[in-house]
Protein backbone atom coordinates (compact mmCIF):
# COMPACT_ATOMS: atom_id res chain seq x y z
CA UNK A 1 0.00 0.00 0.00
CA UNK A 2 1.03 3.57 -0.59
CA UNK A 3 0.78 5.66 2.56
CA UNK A 4 1.04 9.43 2.90
CA UNK A 5 0.91 11.76 5.89
CA UNK A 6 0.40 15.47 5.33
CA UNK A 7 2.82 16.95 7.85
CA UNK A 8 1.85 20.51 6.97
CA UNK A 9 -0.11 22.26 4.23
CA UNK A 10 0.75 25.94 4.66
CA UNK A 11 3.06 28.07 2.54
CA UNK A 12 6.09 29.88 3.94
CA UNK A 13 5.38 31.33 7.37
CA UNK A 14 2.63 28.86 8.23
CA UNK A 15 -0.81 29.69 9.65
CA UNK A 16 -0.74 31.86 11.64
CA UNK A 17 2.36 33.62 10.37
CA UNK A 18 4.38 35.08 13.23
CA UNK A 19 4.06 38.71 12.15
CA UNK A 20 0.71 38.70 10.34
CA UNK A 21 -2.60 40.12 11.51
CA UNK A 22 -4.69 39.21 8.44
CA UNK A 23 -8.17 37.73 8.86
CA UNK A 24 -6.91 34.15 8.52
CA UNK A 25 -4.08 34.56 11.02
CA UNK A 26 -6.35 36.33 13.52
CA UNK A 27 -8.88 33.51 13.23
CA UNK A 28 -6.16 30.86 13.68
CA UNK A 29 -4.95 32.53 16.89
CA UNK A 30 -8.40 33.04 18.39
CA UNK A 31 -11.75 31.64 17.24
CA UNK A 32 -10.59 28.94 14.82
CA UNK A 33 -7.44 27.20 16.14
CA UNK A 34 -8.35 24.19 13.97
CA UNK A 35 -7.00 26.00 10.90
CA UNK A 36 -3.52 26.34 12.34
CA UNK A 37 -1.10 24.64 9.98
CA UNK A 38 2.64 24.28 9.63
CA UNK A 39 4.66 24.69 6.45
CA UNK A 40 4.15 22.21 3.64
CA UNK A 41 5.72 18.78 3.76
CA UNK A 42 4.46 15.25 3.09
CA UNK A 43 5.77 11.89 4.30
CA UNK A 44 5.38 8.85 2.02
CA UNK A 45 5.92 5.14 2.65
CA UNK A 46 5.35 1.79 0.99
CA UNK A 47 5.49 -0.27 4.19
CA UNK A 48 4.30 2.07 6.95
CA UNK A 49 7.62 1.65 8.76
CA UNK A 50 10.12 3.55 6.60
CA UNK A 51 9.32 7.04 5.36
CA UNK A 52 10.57 9.60 2.87
CA UNK A 53 9.84 13.28 3.31
CA UNK A 54 8.76 15.39 0.37
CA UNK A 55 10.54 18.62 1.25
CA UNK A 56 11.86 19.49 4.71
CA UNK A 57 9.99 22.48 6.06
CA UNK A 58 11.30 24.85 8.75
CA UNK A 59 8.65 23.27 11.03
CA UNK A 60 10.10 19.76 10.67
CA UNK A 61 10.99 19.19 14.32
CA UNK A 62 7.45 20.10 15.39
CA UNK A 63 5.98 17.95 12.61
CA UNK A 64 8.02 14.89 13.55
CA UNK A 65 7.07 15.32 17.22
CA UNK A 66 3.38 15.46 16.24
CA UNK A 67 3.54 12.43 13.91
CA UNK A 68 3.79 9.02 15.63
CA UNK A 69 4.73 7.35 12.33
CA UNK A 70 7.99 9.32 12.38
CA UNK A 71 8.98 8.59 15.99
CA UNK A 72 12.02 6.46 16.85
CA UNK A 73 11.35 2.78 17.50
CA UNK A 74 10.43 2.28 21.19
CA UNK A 75 13.48 1.26 23.16
CA UNK A 76 15.98 2.43 20.55
CA UNK A 77 18.54 4.92 21.84
CA UNK A 78 19.07 6.52 18.42
CA UNK A 79 16.76 5.75 15.51
CA UNK A 80 14.57 7.41 12.90
CA UNK A 81 12.16 5.87 10.40
CA UNK A 82 12.97 8.76 8.04
CA UNK A 83 15.05 7.15 5.29
CA UNK A 84 15.38 10.19 3.07
CA UNK A 85 14.19 13.57 1.85
CA UNK A 86 13.10 14.29 -1.71
CA UNK A 87 13.34 17.99 -2.55
CA UNK A 88 11.12 19.52 -5.21
CA UNK A 89 12.73 22.98 -5.08
CA UNK A 90 15.30 25.05 -3.23
CA UNK A 91 13.00 27.50 -1.48
CA UNK A 92 13.55 28.26 2.20
CA UNK A 93 10.33 26.49 3.15
CA UNK A 94 11.49 23.31 1.38
CA UNK A 95 15.09 22.96 2.58
CA UNK A 96 15.47 24.66 5.98
CA UNK A 97 14.20 21.62 7.89
CA UNK A 98 17.28 19.70 6.76
CA UNK A 99 19.19 21.58 9.46
CA UNK A 100 17.01 19.90 12.09
CA UNK A 101 18.30 16.53 10.84
CA UNK A 102 21.95 17.16 11.67
CA UNK A 103 22.28 14.69 14.57
CA UNK A 104 24.29 12.10 12.58
CA UNK A 105 21.41 9.77 11.68
CA UNK A 106 21.80 8.33 8.17
CA UNK A 107 19.43 9.42 5.43
CA UNK A 108 19.56 10.45 1.79
CA UNK A 109 18.76 13.74 0.06
CA UNK A 110 17.35 13.35 -3.44
CA UNK A 111 17.27 16.60 -5.43
CA UNK A 112 17.91 18.01 -8.87
CA UNK A 113 21.56 19.01 -9.39
CA UNK A 114 20.52 22.69 -9.38
CA UNK A 115 19.08 22.31 -5.88
CA UNK A 116 22.04 20.24 -4.70
CA UNK A 117 24.24 23.10 -5.94
CA UNK A 118 22.32 25.49 -3.70
CA UNK A 119 23.03 23.26 -0.69
CA UNK A 120 26.71 22.99 -1.61
CA UNK A 121 27.05 26.75 -1.98
CA UNK A 122 25.90 27.41 1.60
CA UNK A 123 28.32 26.12 4.23
CA UNK A 124 25.63 25.82 6.86
CA UNK A 125 24.42 22.63 5.15
CA UNK A 126 27.85 21.09 5.73
CA UNK A 127 26.51 20.05 9.15
CA UNK A 128 24.93 17.20 7.17
CA UNK A 129 28.09 15.11 6.90
CA UNK A 130 28.74 13.22 3.68
CA UNK A 131 29.44 9.98 5.55
CA UNK A 132 25.89 9.84 6.95
CA UNK A 133 23.83 11.93 4.53
CA UNK A 134 24.06 10.88 0.89
CA UNK A 135 23.18 13.49 -1.73
CA UNK A 136 21.64 11.80 -4.74
CA UNK A 137 21.00 13.77 -7.97
CA UNK A 138 17.58 13.47 -9.58
CA UNK A 139 17.38 13.13 -13.35
CA UNK A 140 14.20 14.62 -14.78
CA UNK A 141 11.75 12.08 -16.25
CA UNK A 142 13.90 9.11 -15.19
CA UNK A 143 12.28 6.94 -12.49
CA UNK A 144 14.37 6.13 -9.42
CA UNK A 145 13.85 3.81 -6.47
CA UNK A 146 15.01 5.41 -3.23
CA UNK A 147 16.79 3.07 -0.82
CA UNK A 148 16.49 2.67 2.94
CA UNK A 149 19.34 3.55 5.29
CA UNK A 150 20.81 0.05 5.02
CA UNK A 151 20.61 -0.02 1.23
CA UNK A 152 17.48 -2.20 1.10
CA UNK A 153 14.69 -1.38 -1.37
CA UNK A 154 12.05 1.01 -0.09
CA UNK A 155 9.28 -0.33 -2.31
CA UNK A 156 8.78 3.12 -3.82
CA UNK A 157 9.42 4.39 -7.33
CA UNK A 158 9.62 8.14 -7.90
CA UNK A 159 9.61 10.04 -11.16
CA UNK A 160 10.41 13.74 -11.06
CA UNK A 161 9.31 16.03 -13.87
CA UNK A 162 9.71 19.72 -14.54
CA UNK A 163 6.77 22.05 -13.96
CA UNK A 164 6.42 25.75 -14.60
CA UNK A 165 8.04 27.78 -11.84
CA UNK A 166 10.90 30.01 -10.81
CA UNK A 167 14.19 29.75 -8.98
CA UNK A 168 14.21 30.28 -5.21
CA UNK A 169 13.11 33.80 -4.25
CA UNK A 170 16.38 34.57 -2.42
CA UNK A 171 18.28 33.91 -5.67
CA UNK A 172 16.39 36.48 -7.74
CA UNK A 173 18.81 38.83 -9.50
CA UNK A 174 21.73 36.70 -8.26
CA UNK A 175 23.88 34.10 -9.98
CA UNK A 176 22.33 30.67 -9.47
CA UNK A 177 24.84 28.23 -7.95
CA UNK A 178 23.54 25.57 -10.33
CA UNK A 179 23.65 27.72 -13.46
CA UNK A 180 20.77 29.32 -15.30
CA UNK A 181 20.30 26.83 -18.13
CA UNK A 182 17.87 23.88 -18.07
CA UNK A 183 14.91 23.06 -15.90
CA UNK A 184 15.20 21.73 -12.38
CA UNK A 185 14.29 24.54 -9.98
CA UNK A 186 10.68 23.36 -9.66
CA UNK A 187 9.72 19.69 -9.83
CA UNK A 188 6.56 17.64 -9.58
CA UNK A 189 6.72 14.06 -8.37
CA UNK A 190 4.93 10.86 -9.33
CA UNK A 191 5.25 8.46 -6.42
CA UNK A 192 4.30 4.80 -6.81
CA UNK A 193 4.18 1.74 -4.58
CA UNK A 194 5.86 -1.02 -6.58
CA UNK A 195 3.92 -3.80 -4.88
CA UNK A 196 0.35 -2.52 -5.28
CA UNK A 197 0.88 -0.28 -8.30
CA UNK A 198 -0.91 2.58 -6.53
CA UNK A 199 0.47 6.04 -7.21
CA UNK A 200 -0.04 9.73 -6.55
CA UNK A 201 1.32 13.10 -7.64
CA UNK A 202 2.81 15.74 -5.35
CA UNK A 203 3.26 19.19 -6.91
CA UNK A 204 3.99 21.70 -4.16
CA UNK A 205 4.79 24.57 -6.53
CA UNK A 206 3.52 25.25 -10.03
CA UNK A 207 3.04 28.46 -11.98
CA UNK A 208 0.93 27.10 -14.85
CA UNK A 209 -1.02 24.03 -15.90
CA UNK A 210 -0.31 23.22 -19.53
CA UNK A 211 -1.74 20.44 -21.70
CA UNK A 212 1.15 18.09 -20.94
CA UNK A 213 0.61 18.39 -17.20
CA UNK A 214 -3.14 17.91 -17.57
CA UNK A 215 -2.60 14.69 -19.50
CA UNK A 216 -0.05 13.50 -16.95
CA UNK A 217 -2.50 13.95 -14.08
CA UNK A 218 -5.52 12.56 -15.93
CA UNK A 219 -7.07 9.65 -14.04
CA UNK A 220 -4.62 9.82 -11.12
CA UNK A 221 -5.95 8.33 -7.86
CA UNK A 222 -4.58 11.26 -5.83
CA UNK A 223 -3.08 14.67 -6.58
CA UNK A 224 -1.64 17.05 -4.00
CA UNK A 225 -1.27 20.37 -5.77
CA UNK A 226 -0.03 23.93 -5.24
CA UNK A 227 -2.77 26.07 -3.65
CA UNK A 228 -0.73 29.09 -2.59
CA UNK A 229 -3.21 31.86 -3.43
CA UNK A 230 -6.92 32.01 -4.22
CA UNK A 231 -6.41 34.82 -6.74
CA UNK A 232 -3.21 36.03 -8.34
CA UNK A 233 -3.22 39.54 -6.81
CA UNK A 234 -4.48 38.35 -3.44
CA UNK A 235 -1.58 39.64 -1.34
CA UNK A 236 -1.68 43.05 -3.03
CA UNK A 237 -5.44 43.41 -2.55
CA UNK A 238 -5.13 42.40 1.10
CA UNK A 239 -2.37 44.95 1.72
CA UNK A 240 0.09 42.21 2.68
CA UNK A 241 2.74 42.80 0.03
CA UNK A 242 3.45 43.61 -3.60
CA UNK A 243 3.95 40.09 -4.95
CA UNK A 244 1.54 38.26 -7.20
CA UNK A 245 1.20 34.51 -7.16
CA UNK A 246 2.73 34.32 -10.64
CA UNK A 247 5.75 36.40 -9.63
CA UNK A 248 6.41 33.88 -6.86
CA UNK A 249 5.98 30.93 -9.24
CA UNK A 250 2.53 29.85 -8.04
CA UNK A 251 -0.74 29.39 -9.90
CA UNK A 252 -3.96 30.70 -8.33
CA UNK A 253 -6.69 28.33 -7.21
CA UNK A 254 -9.46 30.31 -8.93
CA UNK A 255 -10.04 31.88 -12.34
CA UNK A 256 -10.09 30.54 -15.88
CA UNK A 257 -6.38 29.72 -15.76
CA UNK A 258 -6.46 28.62 -12.12
CA UNK A 259 -5.89 25.14 -10.75
CA UNK A 260 -9.54 24.35 -10.01
CA UNK A 261 -10.61 25.07 -13.58
CA UNK A 262 -7.56 23.60 -15.27
CA UNK A 263 -7.67 20.32 -13.36
CA UNK A 264 -11.43 19.80 -13.64
CA UNK A 265 -12.93 16.89 -15.60
CA UNK A 266 -9.74 14.83 -15.57
CA UNK A 267 -11.09 11.92 -13.56
CA UNK A 268 -8.71 12.56 -10.65
CA UNK A 269 -9.81 10.46 -7.69
CA UNK A 270 -8.89 12.84 -4.88
CA UNK A 271 -7.60 16.43 -5.10
CA UNK A 272 -5.87 18.12 -2.18
CA UNK A 273 -4.37 21.59 -2.05
CA UNK A 274 -0.93 22.05 -0.51
CA UNK A 275 1.37 25.02 0.21
CA UNK A 276 -1.51 27.41 0.99
CA UNK A 277 -0.56 30.96 1.93
CA UNK A 278 -1.91 32.60 5.08
CA UNK A 279 -3.48 35.27 2.85
CA UNK A 280 -5.72 32.69 1.18
CA UNK A 281 -9.35 33.07 2.39
CA UNK A 282 -10.03 29.41 1.57
CA UNK A 283 -8.51 28.53 4.96
CA UNK A 284 -11.74 29.77 6.55
CA UNK A 285 -14.34 26.99 6.59
CA UNK A 286 -17.31 29.33 6.18
CA UNK A 287 -15.80 31.41 3.38
CA UNK A 288 -17.29 31.42 -0.14
CA UNK A 289 -13.85 30.42 -1.42
CA UNK A 290 -13.75 27.29 0.76
CA UNK A 291 -17.27 26.36 -0.24
CA UNK A 292 -16.39 26.78 -3.91
CA UNK A 293 -13.30 24.59 -3.82
CA UNK A 294 -15.09 21.86 -1.84
CA UNK A 295 -17.97 21.95 -4.30
CA UNK A 296 -15.41 21.35 -7.06
CA UNK A 297 -14.07 18.30 -5.25
CA UNK A 298 -10.97 19.79 -3.60
CA UNK A 299 -9.80 19.46 0.00
CA UNK A 300 -7.63 21.46 2.38
CA UNK A 301 -5.96 18.96 4.72
CA UNK A 302 -5.51 19.13 8.44
CA UNK A 303 -2.05 18.51 9.87
CA UNK A 304 -1.34 14.84 10.33
CA UNK A 305 -3.97 13.62 7.86
CA UNK A 306 -3.05 10.12 6.70
CA UNK A 307 -4.00 8.79 3.27
CA UNK A 308 -3.77 5.13 2.25
CA UNK A 309 -4.02 4.03 -1.37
Amino acid sequence: MLRLVVLGAAAGGGVPQWNCGCAVCRAARTSHPEIRNSQASVAVSADGANWFLINASPDLRQQVTSTPQLHPTPGALRHSPIAGVILTNGEIDAITGLLSMRESSPFSIHAHPKVLAILRSNNIFDVLKDETVKRVPIVIDVPFRPLLQDGAPSGLEVTAFAVSGTSAWYLRDKQHPGGSASAGDTLGLRIADLDSGQYCYVIAACADVDHELRMKLKGAPLVLFDGTVWRDDEMIQAGLGNKTGQSMGHIAMSGESGAIKQLADLGIGRKIFLHINNSNPAWLHASPERQTLEREGWEIPAEGMEIVL
